[in-house]
């Protein structure tokens, strides 16, 4: 799946966009070590579930992937350990894909995104 022309433009995220896989398995390490401070982890967790859903276009997929793979990386350009401001740079990426796609993040994936944090410990699926 090619992310060139829907990337974040930030080169290391749409680097990692490109081969999902790597963003699946490192998306749940990532997550459930901070799930308790991401005030859009339902957000988040939605934009993963259609990311990976065999139904969402592929430019959508791309674009989705892009920003997950941003929130993965461990450096970007305000680091996550910063109290308060640390996420605000993923959520600003995240919301940004949200919006260019809102249309193919369905009330399903929003359910599978509350089923999972009402569970507490994501599925890995």
């Amino acid at each position: 799946m090619a992310t060139s022309d829907y990337g974040v433009g930030f080169g290391p995220a749409d680097r990692l966009a490109q081969d999902p896989e790597s963003v699946r398995r490192r998306f749940w390490i990532k997550f459930k070590k901070v799930v308790a401070r991401l005030p859009f982890a339902e957000d988040l967790l939605a934009a993963y579930y259609c990311a990976f859903d065999r139904q969402t276009p592929r430019h959508v997929q791309a674009a989705l992937l892009g920003a997950i793979a941003y929130f993965i990386l461990p450096f970007d350009f305000i680091p996550d350990m910063l109290p308060v401001l640390g996420f605000t740079d993923d959520a600003a990426v995240l919301a940004t894909a949200i919006r260019m796609v809102a249309s193919h993040i369905t009330p399903d994936h929003r359910e599978a995104a509350r089923a999972a944090l009402k569970r507490g410990v994501p599925a890995e699926d």
